[in-house]
């Protein structure tokens, strides 16, 4: 009996301190969980201030052309003002002579000169169909201002992570619209093949498309009378491909070599942060894709961003 207690103690301090030592390392692991919850949570925060300050960056480069978008509507649209504030002047003169001749303040002989010297200064036809056309004009070139603006502000307003089931196109096409102004010099083509819907994160997909899109540009400068840039959508075995391809100057093995390397750029001081490309790869690396670039020195660039369509979050969300 003795030996059977001692054997039963022995076993109850031994299992005593097993529980004890699973307590201290869940303990431990619940500590560790926490502090690497916390690391990734720091990670996806400097993550997207770093996808926001390169954002800014890019933007910065696209108003450099903004002023051009924006002045020739704004020029004719002032100068639309101006005739229209003349012909105010002319209008308060008319009105004034008709309130006159109405209230039988002036005899009908008057009235009658005062229209004709009216006449003389703005010929009433003609300021009839110049009205219609002056109001319109203004109005289309106030229009495009305000759609320059607004996809201006719409790329550089912070834009929530969250992913989405949503068409790549649809960030590709908010991407060329804009870049259209500023590629109106080039001969751009867009070819976009239905593709299935994935989980995506469309704001970040269209910054990507921007950022390379410029490059694209960039790469045409010196010939853009004969610059072709290509933008196409597809779907291949499963995965969406989004290619961009130009004609420019290419690039170099050594380029190549260091195309996703933080600060690495080929554009002078203040036309480039060398951060576009760095971005670009953690983007679709987010996504599980990958990008394949293809470059000749002088002749051009093809660059594919290739994403797996991951149909199976949905499954996932729609048991949930």
């Amino acid at each position: 009996m003795g030996d059977f207690k001692q054997a039963y103690l022995l076993e109850k301090a031994a299992r005593e301190q097993a529980e004890q030592l699973l307590a201290d390392k869940s303990r431990l692991l619940v500590a560790l969980n926490s502090e690497l919850e916390q690391k990734i949570a720091d990670l996806e925060h400097h993550q997207a201030m770093f996808i926001q300050a390169e954002k800014m960056a890019t933007l910065g480069t696209l108003c450099a052309g903004v002023a051009h978008e924006i002045n020739n509507p704004l020029a004719y649209s002032i100068s639309n003002v101006d005739c229209l504030k003349d012909y105010c002047d002319f209008f308060s003169e008319l009105l004034s002579a008709c309130d006159k001749f109405a209230k039988r303040h002036i005899e009908r002989d008057v009235f009658s000169e005062q229209l004709t010297q009216l006449n003389k200064k703005h010929e009433f036809n003609y300021v009839a169909n110049d009205l219609p056309e002056l109001i319109s004009d203004t109005a289309q070139g106030l229009q495009r201002i305000r759609k320059i603006v607004a996809n201006l502000l719409d790329f550089s307003r912070p834009k929530g992570h969250e992913k989405q089931f949503a068409d790549m196109t649809d960030a590709v096409k908010s991407a060329v619209k804009l870049l259209a102004n500023q590629l109106n010099d080039y001969h751009l083509h867009t070819h976009y093949s239905p593709i299935s819907i994935s989980w995506c994160n469309l704001p970040a997909i269209s910054q990507v498309v921007v950022n390379i899109l410029i490059n694209a540009k960039q790469a045409c400068d010196s010939n853009r009378s004969e610059a072709q840039i290509t933008v196409s959508v597809y779907e291949i075995e499963h995965h969406i491909y989004i290619d961009i391809e130009d004609n420019g100057e290419g690039m170099s093995e050594q380029t190549m070599a260091k195309i996703y390397d933080p600060f690495y750029t080929t554009k002078p001081v203040g036309e480039g942060t060398g951060m576009g490309m760095t971005m670009a790869y953690a983007i679709v690396h987010e996504h599980q894709g990958r990008i394949d670039i293809q470059s000749t020195h002088g002749m051009g660039t093809r660059i594919s961003c290739v994403f797996p369509i991951l149909s199976h979050v949905r499954q996932v969300v729609d048991n949930i």
